[in-house]
């Protein structure tokens, strides 16, 4: 028998509901298909916040680097500033293991409506591979009450240094600006790299080759923000290079949410920078049945990490309303990740079965149903069994 060790941080409002149906799910997998975890749970959240003004120490992250994965609920509080708990732990995360990759699959599953009309047999199958480490996520700007002051960000923006981190390089620098006439104003700073634009353009098209499909679709917008999309666009073409039997189609990222709003279907994979990919991929979650049911990986080098897209959710924190179904596919998607692909099957499979099923005392309240959430974690388990 196989044993994995597994970072567990279920995190914030829902966090803790679902990721408990998730741990059931992958307790029955592993029993089925003859592995085992062992879970290593971290407190780290608003709460823990709150109790000690920490976010994530630096021991933890370095314990988190002897596990084989981690599954992550939620994070977000509104008693928290927002960004705070984002960037203390999330971002740190991401950055510290140089998680380069956002995975996001949007699947249609039988009875689940879609809010466009599909013809009959006809399903949505698309993935968003979002670079997650660069573009304007890189955390470098200043906010200022004044257009000209000081490096403390507190009453102006010129003249702020910056430093920033990555699994490729150290990136640091220096800002002067200066509006006329004066005005409170912001600065943010976006950056690509060739080493960044190129491994995710590598990793879309190896999933594309996988997927058995001929097209790789690119969010961009080259038109409005030249230096960077356009940088985006030349450099996914050279890495493209390597791929002769894949077509690189380049388009506009207000067209293609254009697009898949009237027909969500035909589009596979689709390659995004940082910002993009987090906006497509909620368009495509509400096309195909909601957050609850988007599931999503940070995949690096390094440790990678599952969590579902949705947020904490903290308004139905507790009333059991929360649908268990995005953790659970987390957890078929880590999985899959540390080589359980059987198993990981099977957890797709008993959610997908739970949701072709008509009865909606089993069906999540999310979905029009009347089970609760551990009532549908508890459904899926017994599908799986």
């Amino acid at each position: 028998m196989k044993n994995y060790k597994i970072a567990l941080l279920p995190g914030d409002g829902i966090g803790p509901e679902v990721i408990a149906e998730a741990v059931k799910a992958v307790a029955v997998a592993g029993a089925k298909y003859a592995f085992n975890v062992e879970w290593v749970p971290y407190p780290f959240g608003a709460a823990h916040y709150a109790r000690t003004g920490e976010t994530l120490p630096d021991s933890a992250v370095a314990e988190m680097a002897e596990t084989n994965a981690m599954l992550l609920g939620a994070v977000g509080d509104p008693s928290v500033k927002p960004g705070i708990l984002e960037r203390g732990i999330l971002l740190k995360l991401r950055f510290h293991f140089d998680q380069y990759i956002n995975l996001r699959p949007a699947r249609s599953f039988e009875n689940v409506p879609c809010p466009v009309p599909l013809p009959k047999g006809v399903r949505i199958d698309s993935v968003v591979v979002r670079e997650n480490t660069e573009d304007f996520y890189m955390g470098i700007g200043a906010v200022g009450k004044t257009g000209e002051t000081g490096e403390t960000g507190e009453s102006g923006i010129s003249d702020f240094s910056f430093e920033a981190e990555r699994g490729l390089y150290k990136l640091s620098g220096r800002v002067s600006a200066k509006f006329e006439p004066d005005c409170a104003a912001a600065l943010q700073i976006g950056a690509l790299t060739r080493p960044g634009v190129e491994r995710v353009t590598r990793y879309a098209f190896d999933l594309a080759k996988k997927r058995g499909e001929k097209e790789v679709i690119l969010a961009s917008k080259a038109n409005a923000v030249p230096f960077l999309y356009g940088f985006l666009d030349e450099e996914t073409k050279r890495a493209a290079e390597a791929y002769p039997d894949i077509t690189l189609k380049i388009q506009n990222v207000d067209a293609l949410c254009y697009h898949l709003a009237r027909n969500p279907t035909g589009h596979g994979v689709i390659l995004c920078p940082n910002l993009f990919g987090d906006i497509v991929s909620d368009l495509l979650s509400a096309l195909t049945g909601g957050l609850g049911l988007g599931a999503g990986g940070n995949i690096g080098s390094g440790l990678s990490m599952f969590e579902p897209v949705h947020g904490s959710a903290p308004d139905i924190a507790g009333t059991g309303k929360a649908n268990p179904l995005a953790a659970i596919l987390c957890a078929a998607m880590m999985l899959d990740h540390i080589g359980e692909s059987a198993a990981a099957r099977a957890i797709d499979a008993a959610v997908a079965s739970c949701l072709a099923e008509g009865d909606a005392s089993v069906r999540p309240v999310e979905l029009g149903g009347s089970a609760l959430c551990r009532a549908v974690g508890d459904h899926v388990v017994e599908i799986m069994e």
